[in-house]
């Protein structure tokens, strides 16, 4: 099964015999689903994305809106490729209530590095092909490929109204990823219906009504994206940011079949041979543990140095690499606080009044109006 230079086209029994090897151990690697499909461009989400950009939907956001024909094309990042595997990981999603002190509350995928345990099956996956003598590489959270339509192409999932992919009885839970390939695997199945029928809970329960139609997402209102955007944060909807620092959960949970597979304990640890979820750092006993979890101290937040934020978060989307945009977010979490803030936050937030950055210095402003702290 090997090729010298060019592609090699196994027979029907064959190629049928290696997919489903190659599904079974992306499943033993802790994929909750793997489907497998063509790798043809995929010319209606192509016009989709740029006919998103010329409204200007995507705000600043550029990921795969940055260069449509490539990040639709997977002939771009592998030339003659044939099939796409495509795998769905799913994340912790367990939550547990938030301290006593003030926290900032981390949306659930971002929790641990769920990409890495989702590269590390998708890439044995791939080694399987390459040691067959196959081209194979891996492709997850890469603005090279648009992984939800391939997605719903492998017919893993459908697209929900959110604009997030579903999986039957698991609901959105899920990291996606491909491993693209020159081996020409029999696809599997085909696209599923859409089963969210008439629900509109999500466009509906959104906090900021950033769901502007089924499917159609309007960055310039979606916290998760104004949370990652450079400039101040838009003070219509710093209070509907409640206590989130990265990320926003609401769409998924208000979403029935993710409801259903939350509550129902669905969502399981990966196999012993995966990759481990990050451990917190340890701390010391004058600096209040962060960790990377569901809450984040707001005390140590405002206090950090950038580079004990970053050795903490760093490999979430912070703009430009400048920690001044987490203590942006930070501050705006601290004005909504339900409960009066100890002396040790006021004071912080008083060195924040009188910050260099007067990006920080706005942000701590509408937090001390907000708590009644100045008038």
């Amino acid at each position: 099964m090997g090729h010298d230079g060019g592609v090699t086209s196994l027979n029907t029994h064959s190629g049928s015999q290696l997919r489903d090897e190659l599904i079974t151990l992306g499943r033993s690697h802790g994929l909750a689903a793997i489907g497998v499909c063509d790798a043809e461009p995929f010319v209606e989400t192509r016009l989709v994305l740029e006919q998103r950009r010329d409204q200007g939907l995507n705000a600043d956001m550029a990921f795969t809106y940055r260069n449509p024909a490539r990040s639709t094309d997977p002939s771009r990042s592998l030339p003659g490729v044939k099939s796409m595997l495509v795998g769905a990981f799913r994340y912790e999603t367990a939550v547990p209530d938030p301290p006593s002190a003030p926290a900032a509350r981390v949306a659930r995928y971002a929790t641990a590095d769920s990409y890495e345990q989702l590269r590390f099956a998708l890439q044995k996956v791939a080694d399987k092909l390459i040691a067959a003598g196959y081209r194979a590489i891996v492709l997850a959270d890469d603005n090279a490929l648009v992984d939800r339509a391939a997605a719903v192409r492998a017919g893993i999932g459908w697209y929900g109204k959110s604009s997030n992919v579903l999986l039957p009885g698991e609901g959105s839970w899920f990291l996606l990823g491909s491993v693209l390939t020159d081996a020409e695997l029999p696809s599997l199945g085909t696209p599923l219906e859409d089963g969210c029928g008439a629900c509109s809970r999500c466009i509906d329960g959104c906090p900021t009504q950033a769901i502007i139609a089924p499917g159609v997402l309007d960055a310039r209102r979606c916290l998760a994206w104004l949370l990652q955007a450079q400039g101040e944060f838009p003070r219509e909807f710093r209070e509907a940011l409640g206590d989130r620092i990265y990320g926003c959960d609401e769409c998924q949970e208000v979403c029935p079949p993710s409801r259903r597979a939350d509550t129902a304990g669905n969502i399981e640890s990966p196999p012993p041979e995966s990759v481990p979820a990050m451990e917190p750092a340890q701390a010391t006993a004058s600096e209040p543990q962060p960790g990377p979890g569901s809450w984040i101290d707001l005390h140590w937040l405002l206090s950090a140095s950038d580079e004990e934020l970053l050795s903490q978060v760093g490999r979430w989307y912070i703009p430009a690499r400048e920690p001044r945009y987490l203590r942006r977010n930070a501050l705006v979490v601290l004005g909504n606080a339900q409960q009066p803030i100890n002396s040790g936050l006021q004071l912080l937030l008083a060195d924040y009044l009188d910050h260099t950055d007067d990006l920080l210095v706005g942000h701590a402003t509408w937090a001390a109006l907000r708590l009644g702290l100045v008038e």
